[in-house]
Order: structure tokens, then sequence, then C-alpha cells
């Protein structure tokens, strides 16, 4: 499961990134837990004309045939494999994919069991230090007595070669090239959207294990980031600017 993600570019850094027309101001989150709002990356298509737009949802799914939400989990990860033909996400898949923006999300790798069993923390982000599109879902619940609540989930697919030691499950990491097409409303687009539900590639992510402060949702601040080991990576290493590898 991919239980937590840290949302901390700048708002008008964010618009310029992902495209869309609002103007959001927001404080930076380090520990963004499920059930709590978070930013979402969608498109309207109005008189011909298709837009992005900045949205505050729910992380907390709810498919629109839910009549009464107490009796229906909160659905917080999808996983990719089948995805069309589960009930609760084939409507939104078809018609509501949508982006949720992250510099970084949460795994935890599990050692040992009972007493002697730990759980160590990893932040990973991307190895071009870019936000990261994660994929999404997006639904509007409506209520019977005309009360509406947005929700959304993420996406996971399976763990690459770089990911999988430290968690079976990775969030779905949508590239800047196929960013148009997930996000594209057209029914006639979603077989090529499938096609993007796989595994990132092995250099796009790294991973850094840091403290356990990650661990307590309501641990919202920038230390939580901080390293305790060396990053894990399968990108080759950089020279600095202006200088080359030797070759050997």
């Amino acid at each position: 499961m991919s239980g937590r993600f840290a949302l901390t570019v700048d708002p008008t850094t964010l618009r310029e990134r992902f495209g869309f027309v609002e103007r959001p101001d927001f404080p930076p989150r380090y520990n963004i837990a499920p059930t709590q709002p978070i930013a979402i990356v969608c498109v309207e298509t109005r008189d011909a004309i298709t837009t992005r737009h900045f949205r505050l949802v729910r992380w907390g799914f709810l498919p629109g045939f839910v009549k009464e939400p107490k009796s229906f989990p909160l659905l917080f990860n999808a996983r990719a494999e089948g995805i069309g033909d589960k009930p609760s996400f084939r409507n939104a898949l078809r018609r509501r994919r949508c982006l949720v923006p992250a510099d970084a999300f949460y795994e935890w790798q599990r050692f040992g069991r009972g007493k002697t069993g730990y759980v160590q923390p990893y932040l990973a982000r991307r190895t071009d230090g870019a936000t990261m599109a994660l994929a999404g879902l997006w639904e509007t619940w409506m209520g019977p007595n005309g009360e509406e609540v947005d929700t959304a989930c993420l996406i996971t697919t399976a763990g690459n070669g770089v990911s999988v030691a430290i968690h079976p499950r990775l969030p779905l990491v949508i590239e800047p090239a196929d960013v148009a097409l997930w996000l594209d409303p057209d029914e006639t687009a979603m077989a090529r959207a499938c096609a993007l539900l796989r595994p990132p590639a092995d250099e796009v992510l790294c991973f850094v294990p840091i403290g356990d402060g990650v661990n307590r949702a309501g641990t919202d601040a920038p230390e939580i980031m901080t390293p305790v080991g060396p990053v894990i990576s399968a990108r080759p290493p950089q020279p600095p600017a202006g200088e080359q590898l030797d070759l050997i």
C-alpha cells in the first residue's frame, strides 16, 4: 500500500509544471496520509475546449454507486492489474483519470517478525529531482440529500528492480511525455492510457532510508525527510557540470 507522500513544491512552480488554470495557494506538506485532502490535476471539456484544473479532494475513493458511505470502505489505492474490470473503478478509469502531484512518497521495508521485527521507512523521489505525477482516479460522490464529496485514489503497480526489495508495490508514475494521454477524457484514449499501467523504469526513482518520524501521521515537518543512510538507485553516477566520467 502506498500510504504517505509529500508535496512541498511552491504553488507557482506546480502550476507551471502541470498547466492548470487555477492559482492556488497552499503550504508545503511533508506527510500526507489517507483521508486527508490531497491535490489533484484533472481535466474538463466545455464547448469543445479542454482545460486542466487543480482540485483539492479527499484521499479515499468512493464509487458513484455507493449509497451509504459508512457502509463502504474508502479505497486509498487501486491495483493496476485488472483495474478496468473492477466495478468500483471502471467508470473513473474511462473518464476521470487524474494526476496526484508529489515530490516524494514513502514505503516501508519489514525486517523480521514479532517483537524482534521492525520496519525501515524509505523516501522515494525521482532521480532527476522533478515533481512526480502519480496516476490516480477521481470521482464526485453525490448523496441522497444533494451533498457532494470529491474523492480520489492512487493507482499502484508491481515494484521495479530497484524497489522490489523494499516493498512489492509502487505508485504508478506518469512520465512527462505521457501526462496529456493519461488526462485525456476522450473514452477512445482509454486503451492507450491503460498501456501506461506498468512499473516505472528502474532509473526513474531512487530511495533513501529515513527516520521513523514519518510513521506518525500527525508529524508534518521537513525533518522527517532527513536521510539516515545512502541512496539506493539504478541511475549511474552523474559527473559535476562541465566534467566527464572516466571510461576504463
